[in-house]
């Protein structure tokens, strides 16, 4: 009995060695091998990192004047310090800002880290003070000083700059490898959106060392935050405005509702202004629109959201003669002298001029100031639509033009192979005459036009249009420049430019522009008419020009939707915006031209 007995004393003996020996292995396990880890938690649970938010770079135009700058802002955050946010801090939030509860609990539960979670910004002082007054409510509830966009101008140039806006659940798990968090304000559209890594700059933060209760005690360190980079646009701004003013008081002279405007170098491919109508304001955006200003853009059957200059997709109408009057004496399937009969109605499809017009025996230059439809008509029966689809690339439409603006659209190039893959039907040589005169499978956007007139402009170069001269740090250096990138060159004979830029140059004297621009303009100007037919309601007008006619410094391209007739309704915004441009209108000319001789 005393043998077994002394038996168990020796394995609970030895049980108690190896636990106190395990127990000896732990602490020194913990203390020595992972003790500078948890010496980091210990100060984990005393200090926080509150981050401040660097402010976005500024936006100047070409001249440097400020178009968008930042404006301070007072932001209410939850910042869970040593414990999880309670439900009734939530509802009292909630009821005090007026902000969805349902908001609040999805920020609350997508957050991770130390970053404060933004409820709500922009507050006016009477809610701070209440927030303040009563800090015992609202424990983990922080006021922020935050640094929000300010567009200067509204709605002036909005489809170049965008917008921004806090960043959604979705955009964030897109793009949360890139360093965005809840809460974080991201470019949603326009030059924001694009250059927005080089605008958000590099947030800093406070080191807050906090009692057991969460309270700040002292601030251990702080990090300066360093402000996003500047864009300095190529537009000017003038420029802008007038551009815009000669939109709107057509649009509401004749009663249209939409239209689009680029104005661009030819030379150098830097765009000098661009519009769209319907417009909105960015402000509304900053700070989350509201549902009564949300639904008034959403209900817009013109949508004001959408760049009609870079995404809007139109048949080119009679504009499009420029590529098929160019492909037509480069293939010689005409000379610059042959005499064609327009007889009012062409012999395939029963086709002819708007209004039945007949303008009887034409050359080149004189059909192209005429905007004839029968001549062309014949040019595209005489090419076929291959040799049209060839020259249309070689002009870039087709194909997005590689500004910097997303959403551009490609527009369409009319062509066998669409037609046989999206109709599963063959070509019909009608089309060809459609395609011809810019119709049918024919669809550009307005800055395709302009880039199409400008090839012309620079005796066949095309430029890659671009809208940032260049970025700069806080200091004033320079961290990138953009410079002209010439794309290509039209692959014609130099006679063949001349005879083209010559024809569209009597479109202005005593073609389908002379009742507007007539013989006395100052400027020599190159111009094109067109009216494209349109099966959802009236036709749009179309015009695009260049000058001056010597030494081409400016393009421009504008579309009025449902405006009928371009010389009616586009080619007086053109004018407008070319008197603008060349100071003509009592401002400080945008292009330095010689007078026009006289006689």
């Amino acid at each position: 009995m005393m043998n077994e007995f002394e038996t168990r004393l020796k394995v609970l003996g030895g049980l108690m060695v190896v636990i106190i020996a395990l127990l000896i292995a732990r602490a020194g396990y913990l203390q020595v091998y992972r003790g500078d880890e948890y010496v980091r938690r210990s100060d984990g649970n005393r200090t926080r990192l509150v981050p401040t938010v660097a402010s976005r770079g500024t936006f100047f135009d070409r001249n440097g004047q400020s178009i968008v700058e930042n404006r301070p802002s007072f932001v209410v955050s939850l910042l869970p310090l040593t414990a999880p946010i309670q439900p009734e801090v939530i509802t009292r939030l909630s009821v005090l800002l007026q902000v969805p509860r349902e908001e609040i609990e999805a920020k609350v539960k997508a957050h991770t880290g130390y970053e404060p979670i933004r409820v709500k910004n922009d507050v006016g002082p009477e809610l701070l003070t209440v927030i303040e007054e009563q800090s015992e409510l609202y424990p983990g509830v922080i006021i922020e000083v935050q640094a929000v966009r300010d567009y200067l101008y509204k709605t002036q140039g909005a489809h170049i700059l965008g917008y921004v806006s806090e960043i959604s659940e979705a955009e964030l798990e897109r793009r949360k490898d890139e360093g965005y968090k809840t809460g974080d304000i991201i470019g949603q559209f326009g030059l924001e959106r694009v250059y927005d890594q080089e605008l958000r700059g590099v947030n800093g933060g406070e080191l807050v060392e906090v009692d057991v209760t969460g309270k700040p005690v002292q601030i251990l360190g702080q990090k300066e935050p360093v402000s996003g980079h500047d864009l300095y646009l190529t537009i000017d701004w003038r420029l802008q405005a007038a551009t815009e003013k000669a939109v709107d008081d057509q649009l509401a002279l004749i009663g249209a509702k939409a239209a689009a405007a680029v104005v661009m170098n030819p030379q150098t491919g830097e765009v000098l202004a661009l519009v769209s109508r319907p417009a909105f304001d960015p402000n509304l955006f900053v700070h989350g629109i509201s549902e009564k200003n949300w639904q008034a853009i959403n209900e817009n059957p013109y949508d004001p959201l959408d760049n009609k200059a870079t995404t809007g997709e139109y048949p080119p109408g009679s504009t499009f003669k420029i590529v098929t009057g160019t492909a037509a004496l480069s293939e010689e399937v005409v000379t610059p002298t042959e005499q064609i009969l327009d007889t009012g109605v062409y012999w395939l499809g029963e086709k002819g001029n708007a209004g039945g017009e007949v303008l009887g025996w034409l050359d080149f230059t004189s059909a192209l100031a005429h905007s004839d439809n029968y001549y062309f008509y014949e040019m595209g029966y005489r090419l076929g639509v291959d040799r049209l689809e060839k020259y249309a690339r070689m002009f870039g439409l087709g194909e997005k033009t590689g500004i910097n603006l997303p959403y551009e659209s490609e527009g369409l190039v009319p062509s066998r192979a669409y037609k046989e893959k999206y109709l599963e039907d063959e070509w019909y040589d009608s089309e060809t005459l459609d395609a011809a005169i810019g119709q049918g499978f024919n669809l550009v956007t307005p800055l395709q036009a302009a880039m199409v007139m400008g090839e012309i402009a620079a005796n066949g170069q095309r430029f890659q249009p671009y809208l940032v001269s260049k970025i700069v740090d806080t200091e004033g250096n320079l961290v990138k420049a953009y410079t002209p990138k010439l794309l290509s060159a039209l692959e014609v004979p130099d006679n063949v430019i001349r005879l083209v830029q010559q024809g569209l140059r009597d479109v202005t004297k005593e073609g389908t522009a002379a009742g507007v621009f007539g013989t006395n303009f100052p400027v020599d100007i190159a111009g094109k008419t067109g009216t494209a037919e349109n099966s959802q309601g009236a036709d749009h007008g179309w015009f695009v020009a260049y000058g001056p006619y010597s030494n081409p410094g400016i393009v421009v391209a504008v579309i009025v939707e449902n405006g009928g007739f371009g010389s009616q309704s586009a080619v007086p915004i053109g004018k407008r915006i070319l008197e603008a441009a060349f100071g003509l209108d009592g401002s400080v000319p945008v292009v330095s031209v010689p007078q026009k001789k006289q006689g």
